[in-house]
């Protein structure tokens, strides 16, 4: 998710270099020095720890830097949960898509037709829109994470602290995003909306008659027995085992740091709620990509990429995003951020690849440089690649 302090991947600051703690692996079966020294850098750079896990064919990687709790300096570990931001979205596209394999709506469907009047006013209008906009954020639809009093009430300190246990319905978080004029006209550009996933999973909600956590458990989750992953809905809590998750609540990456582990996960919804560990996360991305959850027909639409203004090494699928590295490596995934966490998950096209981390503080670290470093190792040092 993007542009807010707490929602978004993390910005750049240093928290302290005294918080970095010893490496815990798991027993490795190849090099990934250049890996393990950019996660040591994110936490040099302030982030209070790192936990990552790469699968590369049937060798099987896992390290972590740095702290899961402040107070007690405890590691954290390979095995951690945490929350996935906008990771979730993937997970979301993919249940559409499933949906158009079986006949039960079709991406070229407006969002007018299946949530009439849901998208009007300011000069938004469903009636324009498909659903495959909304996938691909060509809609144009405002983001409600942008409004500056739904920031001020859930991103910065004294609005979260009243109001972190707050549970949001779909409808009230566009209805944020209707308050304000589109971005754009339907289709003419690109342009990162949470709103456009909430929409797709209400979308779904139509669809089925159930909610959309329960159609990604049936469908993802429970098949591709994903033990740590989970749609929490309003459940406050990370469940066990995992660490503390760290924000500072602020406009500005200095001042106190916050225990913003505990919250109620419907301010973002179907565009960032989810629950998962880097292991889960590999095997969802290596299912999906090695065409265990879509016919080819819909892999394909979903790998099917707009131009991202901005960055010129990716580029947007439905809810897929395509980044070339420096070493010319494709790799597909996303990121996602949201209070007090800041992850990614990428994996080859081939899906014999796949790296997925978590940083636990939403306001340090270089994440790109990890992704640079397990898949370009030295060929990659020195260079970022710019994306959301």
């Amino acid at each position: 998710m993007n542009g807010r302090v707490t929602l978004v991947a993390a910005t750049a600051v240093a928290l302290s270099a005294a918080l970095a703690g010893a490496a815990l692996a798991a027993p490795t079966t190849g090099g990934h020095d250049t890996t393990r020294e950019a996660m040591r850098a994110a936490v040099r750079d302030g982030v209070p720890g790192v936990t990552a896990t790469v699968k590369d064919g049937h060798r099987t990687w896992r390290a972590t830097e740095g702290v899961g709790n402040l107070r007690t300096g405890q590691p954290r570990s390979a095995a951690d949960r945490y929350r996935v931001g906008s990771i979730t979205k993937t997970f979301v596209a993919t249940v559409l898509l499933q949906l158009e394999a079986e006949g039960r709506l079709s991406l070229d469907d407006t969002v007018e037709k299946w949530l009439p009047g849901a998208v009007r006013g300011n000069g938004h209008d469903g009636r324009k829109i498909t659903l495959r906009q909304l996938l691909n954020h060509t809609s144009g639809v405002f983001d409600y994470t942008s409004d500056d009093e739904f920031g001020r009430t859930y991103f910065l300190k004294d609005g979260f602290l009243a109001h972190r246990y707050d549970t949001q319905k779909p409808a009230e978080l566009v209805a944020v995003a209707m308050a304000h004029e589109p971005d754009f006209a339907p289709g003419t550009s690109w342009s990162y909306s949470n709103t456009n996933y909430v929409l797709a999973g209400m979308v779904i909600e139509k669809t089925t008659g159930r909610p959309y956590g329960a159609e990604i458990r049936d469908r993802i989750i429970e098949p591709l027995h994903l033990h740590a992953t989970s749609v929490p809905g309003t459940r406050a809590a990370v469940p066990q085992p995992s660490s503390r998750a760290y924000g500072k609540l602020a406009q500005t990456a200095t001042g106190p740091t916050y225990d913003v582990t505990r919250l109620n996960p419907s301010m973002a919804y179907a565009a960032g709620e989810m629950i998962s560990d880097s292991s889960d996360l590999n095997r969802f991305y290596r299912a999906l990509l090695g065409g265990k959850l879509l016919p080819p027909r819909q892999l394909k639409a979903m790998k099917t990429t707009v131009r991202i203004d901005g960055a010129p090494n990716a580029a947007y699928g439905l809810g897929l995003m395509d980044r070339k590295l420096s070493c010319g490596v494709h790799v597909w995934g996303h990121g996602g951020g949201i209070h007090g966490s800041s992850s990614e998950a990428v994996t080859t096209p081939d899906a014999r690849h796949s790296l997925a981390f978590n940083f636990n503080g939403d306001w340090a670290g270089d994440a790109d440089a990890v992704i640079e470093a397990e898949f370009c190792g030295d060929r990659g040092a020195g260079t970022r690649l710019e994306t959301r």
